[in-house]
């Protein structure tokens, strides 16, 4: 093979991992919300995504105010701070701006 046809398969390769990582903590952001805040905000994950626009939901995420942001939506959530990462992927995917609409 060619150093050329090395170097497009290489790459090739390189975004397909690249591609399932990035969608990998939006389904799990999912799944932590329906587990973890369906119950106590009363809501579907739509509606919470959709509180926030994403540039609204990068500010939150940017100023480091997430969890209060999860605790003013849904005041009867008990979220651990790890997973605040994943529901804010999660949220930005599906943000009122975004055109997507989650399943759960």
């Amino acid at each position: 093979m060619t150093n050329i046809t090395k170097l497009a398969l290489a790459a090739l390769l390189g975004l397909a991992v690249f591609s399932t990582t990035a969608s990998a903590d939006v389904n799990k952001g999912k799944k932590i919300y329906m587990k973890k805040l369906k119950a106590p905000c009363g809501f579907t994950g739509a509606k919470f995504a959709r509180m926030h626009t994403q540039d609204e939901w990068e500010a939150i995420k940017e100023a480091g105010k997430m969890g209060e942001e999860i605790k003013k939506i849904c005041p009867k959530s008990h979220l651990k701070p790890k997973y605040e990462n994943d529901i804010y992927d999660f949220s930005y995917e599906f943000a009122k701006d975004s055109g997507n609409v989650p399943s759960c």
